[in-house]
């Protein structure tokens, strides 16, 4: 399965867990416009009052420029800003979601109507320059472990409202999707353990909820949780907090039966260091819940 946002889109999400729900492209199309939709209600109000100092019908070229090194993210929804309020709008892009852009490089062409312009821009940037920021962030750590069996994963510490568009963001950096929220996966962690009386009973109690349609995993604080996770069939186990001897023996004890991941206090002073030990998965909260933002410029002048 592809994820086709527009003709300039070449990436898509590993297979696996996003494909439990639906349809990703679809997922993301209509995310795409609400994100939108909502950004630009946000944003205009009643009215753009500023652009009112510009005639009507005045033509605009604009063109786009990344001040730092990055990767692109964020194209469609760019676009969308733009094309709800100047449906003829030409938009060209000269790199795509997913490249490395360089300082002093001209991303995008624009022709479009000034007033359209110059109400649309701060959202098209605000979401342009986010996104990038969160693959760029993913990038890094994935080249940190570049040669290692483990594979950077995110989590649910995403911006409210913008956890697909960050997401897709994560793929665009080379990272991997964990699942998309409450509904298309169990995440059995500590207070959920003690809820259900033990790491024993919650597994038997999850699978009677999966029924084989979505995927379990189980978080785990000591080798001793480990072991009986494994005794009771689990696949997927999250090591909590371990530190790196812990990781270590935890690898070792589980003998490949399982997929493990490592999660808790990741750094990218430390994460090749955990990669280092075998685990599978390294999941990482600050890929979308500390960001920041890519420095972008948009300069246009009377076309």
């Amino acid at each position: 399965m592809k994820v086709r946002i527009n003709r300039t889109s070449k990436i898509s999400p590993e297979k696996g867990l996003v494909e439990n729900s639906m349809e990703f492209s679809v997922l993301l199309a209509h995310e795409i416009e609400r994100n939108v939709l909502a950004a630009l209600a946000e944003d205009i109000g009643g009215g753009d009052l500023t652009a009112l100092l510009t005639p009507t019908a005045r033509r605009a070229l604009g063109i786009v420029t990344c001040r730092e090194s990055a990767v692109l993210c964020g194209t469609a929804w760019f676009d969308s800003c733009l094309h709800h309020l100047d449906a003829v709008a030409q938009i060209r892009w000269l790199a795509q979601d997913g490249d490395t852009i360089k300082a002093g490089q001209v991303i995008c062409e624009i022709v479009a109507e000034t007033r359209a312009l110059l109400t649309s821009e701060r959202a098209a940037l605000n979401f342009l320059q986010l996104l990038s920021g969160t693959a760029t962030l993913t990038r890094v750590y994935v080249k940190a472990v570049a040669g290692t069996h483990a594979r950077i994963v995110d989590t649910r510490k995403t911006l409210p409202g913008l956890r697909l568009a960050q997401k897709y963001a994560v793929t665009c950096g080379g990272g991997t999707n964990h699942r998309l929220g409450l509904y298309d996966g169990i995440l059995i962690k500590e207070n959920h353990i003690i809820a259900a009386g033990g790491i024993t009973p919650a597994l038997e109690r999850a699978r009677s909820i999966a029924s084989g349609k979505v995927f379990i995993q189980i978080e785990v604080e000591t080798l001793e949780q480990l072991a009986e996770a494994l005794d009771q069939g689990a696949t997927m186990i999250l090591l909590d907090n371990m530190d790196l001897a812990q990781m270590r023996q935890a690898v070792g004890l589980n003998a490949g039966r399982a997929e493990l991941e490592a999660s808790g206090g990741v750094r990218l002073d430390t994460v090749r260091a955990i990669a280092e030990t075998g685990v599978d998965r390294i999941s990482i909260g600050m890929l979308t819940k500390d960001v920041r933002a890519i420095d972008l410029s948009l300069r246009h002048t009377e076309g």
